[in-house]
């Protein structure tokens, strides 16, 4: 087992404590010499102000024209998605395997979504470094959700109408 030495410290000055050392009596007491030959002392400086914090400088994407490029970028991934989404089901109407149909649905909506990161770095959109990726993420969710929304819609409304009608479960 290990054996701790316990610190040690001189005696503290305290009227409690019994370590204090003894005071001198009042008659020991010294004057201070008279400062009469010595100039006055200087007045005190005022405090100085707390340094402030430096403002962060305005961001590039509170501009108007960022805000405005970058709801551009939005509603035109949701447009794509419509348009891309519906084109899909008449694409690959020939192919007859369902795997293949549903895998080459979704390469095609990889494609069309780098197209649209290529038009979003064509227009220019001021961003500072950090959000960059801003450019792939704007209307992402969107995107994918309205293009399997489409495309399974038009799917089902294009191969569910058959001979006098749409076909039920129920009938």
């Amino acid at each position: 087992m290990a054996k701790f030495k316990k610190k040690r410290s001189g005696p503290v000055a305290g009227p409690r404590s019994p370590r204090a050392p003894a005071r001198k009596p009042a008659d020991d007491i010294t004057p201070a010499p008279p400062t009469e030959d010595l100039p006055p002392a200087p007045p005190p400086a005022p405090p100085a102000a707390p340094p402030q914090p430096k403002a962060d400088p305005p961001s590039l994407t509170d501009s108007p024209e960022t805000k405005r490029k970058m709801d551009t970028l939005f509603w035109l991934r949701v447009g794509l998605a419509v348009v891309a989404g519906a084109a899909a089901t008449f694409m690959f109407e020939s192919i007859a395997d369902y795997e293949v149909k549903r895998w080459s649905s979704i390469l095609f909506m990889i494609i069309v979504f780098i197209a649209s990161v290529i038009v979003a770095k064509m227009m220019r959109i001021q961003l500072a470094s950090s959000d960059r990726k801003k450019l792939v993420t704007n209307g992402l969710g969107s995107f994918i959700f309205l293009y399997l929304f489409v495309w399974i819609a038009t799917y089902t409304l294009v191969n569910s109408v058959g001979g006098g009608g749409i076909n039920t479960p129920i009938t």
